[in-house]
């Protein structure tokens, strides 16, 4: 009997052991199947955070990085498709950026636009590729919106996604949230599974929400640095405009016999809507010109280059300074906006007969010393801007007027970047310093008379930042 018992129990505690280690060899190789898909998500993972390094670089397109971000969110997670939206330069709607092939549809879908979908299955994508959401308009626009994630399995207050279900169009869950970095809300990502598809679970939503933020990063940073690589853009292209502009304005003052000239020009931006010019208009008379045209910045100076061309094409041969003016107004009036305008000044030095006639079309009032009192004063003849009337008026107010020189009178043509520059208090150079500096520098010359008022104002204004164009021009009757 104790044999048979004790084989028995040998054969008991072997088939214990023999379960025993069949549950551990398939407990060892869950274990190892669960290392697997581990590895497999980590290196999943690893890849997509790799990829969004590359925002933080240059050498990353817009739309290469969108499509990273729902391909690699959608590998992660296992989704049969997502979608990314971005916010539209007005601020007020999303537009889809990219949208993965067969994502089932996150909007409501048009009744016609889904009869054409029997037909063509483009007609669904290029509809949902197209449709702008607005704030509030489905589960999209209402994670927007909200700046609040969303996971649904159930589409009861989603009714854009309930229509769909039981289709080959539906989905069984969805996860959405919106793209926050900062105080910045740049979008939406959305992921869908399919409509056979396992649900996705709360683990899913955990790793989607945190996919979302490392993605609302890498984005902002790409936002920037394409921000940072259009201003570099536009920086060379406003240094060209520059360099064009430098070229349009005088290199050197000319040499005419009996008066001495110098002019400089300050721009307050890159480019100036400041100009002034020496014209030859016939073989005794070179045409002087200055000019300030409202505003600053590239608007301006295209207007000061178009004032040019027409003043250069009138100025050749006509010796009434007020009569070229009055030309110039009746070809830029029709191409000038309404809030735009033109003051200039226009004389004309007559070496043969020693004498000068000026215009001022509504011009800050030239500056006249005499050398034999040292006084100064202003010449203020009538006129008005161009521009802003087709010639009736102008026409009727704008007349020459001859200025005589003595022998080292000075006169002095300005805008008004030198009388309303600004110190740190906010108080201008004014007219009274103009005058001063002018007055204290006359009796050494044109360039000197320049370079006195320019040591004045910055002296004055110190480290306070340059408001508008500055451009001056000195005439000395030798």
């Amino acid at each position: 009997m104790w044999p048979n018992l004790l084989l028995g129990l040998l054969c008991a505690s072997l088939i214990g052991w023999g379960w025993s280690w069949r549950l551990q060899v398939q407990r060892i190789r869950q274990l190892e199947r669960s290392k697997e898909e581990i590895q497999v998500e980590e290196t999943l993972v690893f890849d997509f955070l790799h990829g969004l390094g590359a925002a933080f670089t240059e050498t990353i397109r817009p739309a290469d990085l969108h499509r990273l971000i729902v391909e690699g969110a959608a590998r992660i997670l296992d989704a049969h498709g997502g979608a990314l939206y971005m916010i539209d330069r007005g601020g007020t709607k999303l537009a889809p950026v990219f949208i993965s092939k067969g994502c089932p549809p996150l909007v409501e879908v048009p009744a016609h636009v889904l009869q054409q979908a029997t037909a063509s299955a483009v007609a669904i994508e290029s509809y949902l590729r197209m449709h702008m959401v607005e704030v509030g308009e489905g589960i999209v626009g209402k994670a927007w919106q909200s700046q609040q994630a969303f996971f649904l399995l159930d589409f009861s207050e989603a009714p854009e996604l309930r229509s769909l279900s039981g289709t080959p169009l539906g989905t069984t869950s969805v996860m959405v949230t919106p793209l926050l970095y900062g105080k910045q809300n740049m979008g939406v990502l959305a992921l869908a599974s399919g409509p056979t598809s396992a649900p996705f679970t709360q683990g899913d939503f955990v790793v989607f929400k945190s996919i979302a933020e490392q993605s609302a990063f890498a984005l902002y940073n790409a936002i920037v640095y394409s921000e940072a690589n259009e201003k570099k853009r536009l920086d060379h292209d406003l240094q060209i405009a520059r360099e064009i502009q430098h070229i349009l304005l005088p290199s050197e003052s000319p040499a005419i016999r009996g008066f001495e000239l110098s002019g400089l020009n300050i721009p307050a931006s890159q480019v100036s809507g400041d100009y002034f010019d020496y014209i030859k208009v016939d073989e005794d008379r070179l045409g002087v010109a200055i000019a300030d045209v409202s505003g600053k910045g590239v608007p301006a100076s295209l207007i000061m280059a178009i004032c040019r061309s027409v003043l250069r094409s009138q100025a050749p041969e006509n010796t009434s300074p007020s009569e070229v003016l009055k030309k110039v107004n009746r070809q830029l009036y029709p191409d000038i906006k309404e809030d735009m305008f033109i003051s200039m000044a226009y004389l004309i030095l007559d070496h043969r007969r020693a004498t000068v006639n000026l215009s001022r079309a509504g011009h800050d009032a030239p500056l006249l010393y005499r050398a034999a009192t040292g006084e100064l004063d202003q010449i203020k003849p009538p006129g008005l801007v161009l521009g802003i009337d087709s010639g009736s008026v102008f026409d009727r107010i704008t007349n020459d007027l001859a200025v005589p020189l003595e022998r080292d009178d000075c006169l002095i043509l300005y805008t008004d970047g030198v009388t309303e520059a600004l110190d740190a208090s906010g108080d201008e150079f004014g007219l009274d310093r103009t005058m001063h500096a002018v007055q204290a520098s006359a009796r050494d010359g044109a360039p000197a008379i320049l370079k006195r008022l320019i040591d004045d104002l910055r002296s004055f204004v110190g480290s306070t930042p340059q408001n508008d164009d500055i451009t001056l021009i000195a005439i000395r009757k030798t």
